[in-house]
């Protein structure tokens, strides 16, 4: 992560997505009504970011496992940085503003690992993800089932992502929580697919992994060399 700030409402960056971490001790009132904020929530946390999604709200969940905080809202915002992809914007609350720096701090420390399995070529990328344990954040981005074994499967431009689908889905016995489309809101119309799956960890895992594996190979016969963010792959 970056160096400390002089600025207090910074908590720190990740160069990967371009990722950037904030906090608000004290929001302003009326910001805080539009927000949707509950009345005794007046620190927020924010987790910004350019590229990614995926990454970010994996590690977002890990943090609000972990400390008491919410989940205000989370928001894939279309990013042409992101090529075929987007960025997000995720906001935590809660009384204390110790507990929302803390969240913070602990998202920004996963996002790092979460970018090995985010694999980028010329024509697109692939974006991996899988937890044994859902939370608060992917139920509020993806309507995950909390406390239950859950994956992430993005595949781009979009016609890979339905090879990976599909591959994913025949691979083990999982449950199809989400199919996501160019046309769909809630990706903001990039040109990707993504699923989300969930079921036992063992098959969750396994099916994340075909869907790498067969994902990783066309782009190779595009004559592509899709190459992981950080070189660590996690899952």
């Amino acid at each position: 992560m970056s160096v400390a700030s002089p600025i207090t409402e910074f908590v720190g960056s990740v160069k990967y997505g371009d990722t950037v971490g904030l906090v608000i001790a004290n929001v302003d009132s009326s910001l805080h009504d539009n927000m949707g904020l509950d009345n005794g929530h007046r620190s927020i946390g924010i987790i910004s970011n350019r590229t990614g999604v995926g990454s970010q709200i994996m590690a977002a969940d890990e943090a609000v496992k972990a400390t008491n905080t919410k989940v205000v809202s989370i928001e894939l915002p279309r990013d042409a940085k992101g090529g075929a992809g987007h960025g997000c914007l995720i906001i935590l609350a809660a009384e204390d503003v110790s507990d929302v720096r803390k969240a913070v701090e602990i998202t920004l420390s996963n996002t790092e690992r979460n970018f090995g399995d985010v694999y980028l070529f010329d024509a697109g990328h692939l974006d991996l993800h899988y937890t044994a344990r859902a939370s608060f954040a992917l139920n509020k981005g993806f309507g995950a089932p909390i406390g239950k074994a859950f994956g992430i499967i993005v595949g781009a431009p979009a016609g890979i992502g339905v090879v990976m689908a599909d591959t994913a889905l025949k691979t083990a016995n999982v449950e199809l929580v989400n199919y996501l489309s160019p046309s769909s809101k809630e990706t903001s119309h990039s040109n990707e697919v993504t699923i989300t799956i969930t079921g036992d960890s063992d098959a969750v895992r396994q099916s994340v992994i075909a869907a790498r594996e067969v994902g990783l190979s066309i782009a190779k016969s595009m004559g592509e060399k899709p190459v992981s963010i950080t070189g660590k792959p996690y899952i």
